[in-house]
């Protein structure tokens, strides 16, 4: 039996002294508010009215049950508000800073499709960490390895050259003591600058015998785009970056790197309702979506 239901039906119909009244007050027909009333009534073991051909008016146990299944049906009108308050309010999301504005809109448009809110803080890993720490955020999208990560997007080196190959070694960067021009430098934007990406980076750097200005760590993806537009250096970056950028885009040839991503929520939350809802759109956000076997060339 439904409860609350019955209850609802008893006050507005106890309320009115009518079940035809009552029943239309509480948005009823005439027929289910008898017989919601009835199965109250047998539950009970009681009756609730008199009936007569036009009234219905309460007995002495229905006098005595109406206070307290009004409260019920109050507190359940409470609990549907908060419930649809609950549903409208926004989830505050820590972003990375490598999605796109387009790709932000289209997540955010999304979720709205689905009934979610979002409120987007774009931050860099370690404060998207903090924010969540911190409780400012509900959730956030963490930068993990790949063997934890729900959402992996690789990652190769990009310039403005087309380098004729189908991937990028590291060792072709190295440069003699008599080679002219500056050595080719390797940008590693704040996204990548984590140490599951660093650091495997940096070990085949000196492993390759490149010098250790080569891999350079830029304060923000702007900076570290303008020097590859300039020079003959190159981005570390997605596919999707690379041709927002109208840069070429290969894989490194010695190792396989990748960013990972994984949602979590602030004070042992449950993230699955966005995880759930909008693992698409997140990864399509995240350029996760992208494929890198499109390069063209030859392998070098």
């Amino acid at each position: 039996m439904d409860l609350v239901g019955a209850c609802r039906a008893f006050v507005s119909v106890s309320e009115r002294g009518s079940f035809t009244v009552g029943a239309a007050a509480a948005r009823m027909s005439q027929s289910v508010a008898s017989r919601r009333v009835a199965a109250l009534e047998e539950r009970f073991g009681e009756q609730l009215f008199e009936r007569t051909s036009r009234r219905a008016v309460l007995t002495p146990f229905g006098r005595e049950m109406l206070p307290v299944a009004r409260q019920l049906v109050q507190a359940a009108d409470v609990l549907l508000h908060e419930a649809e308050a609950a549903k409208r309010k926004p989830w505050r999301l820590a972003v990375p800073g490598i999605c796109s504005t387009a790709g932000l809109a289209r997540l955010v448009a999304e979720a709205r499709g689905h009934g979610i809110t979002l409120d987007l803080r774009v931050a860099a890993p370690a404060q998207r960490l903090e924010l969540i720490h911190a409780q400012q955020v509900r959730a956030a999208l963490l930068a993990v390895p790949a063997d934890e990560a729900t959402w992996s997007v690789p990652l190769g080196l990009a310039g403005v050259q087309d380098p004729g190959v189908r991937r990028v070694y590291l060792e072709t960067l190295r440069v003699g003591r008599a080679a002219p021009g500056p050595a080719r430098r390797i940008w590693i934007q704040p996204e990548d600058d984590v140490p599951h990406i660093r650091d495997p980076l940096t070990r085949l750097r000196d492993a390759v015998g490149l010098r250790p200005a080569q891999l350079v760590a830029a304060t923000d993806l702007t900076a570290a785009a303008a020097e590859v537009l300039c020079t003959r250096d190159l981005l570390l970056c997605s596919p999707a970056q690379a041709a927002e950028l109208a840069l070429k885009w290969r894989p490194i040839g010695e190792i396989t790197l990748g960013r990972g991503f994984a949602l979590a929520a602030a004070a042992d939350g449950n993230p699955q309702p966005i995880e759930g809802r909008l693992g698409g759109a997140i990864a399509r956000c995240l350029g996760a979506d992208t494929r890198a076997d499109t390069e063209e060339g030859t392998e070098a």
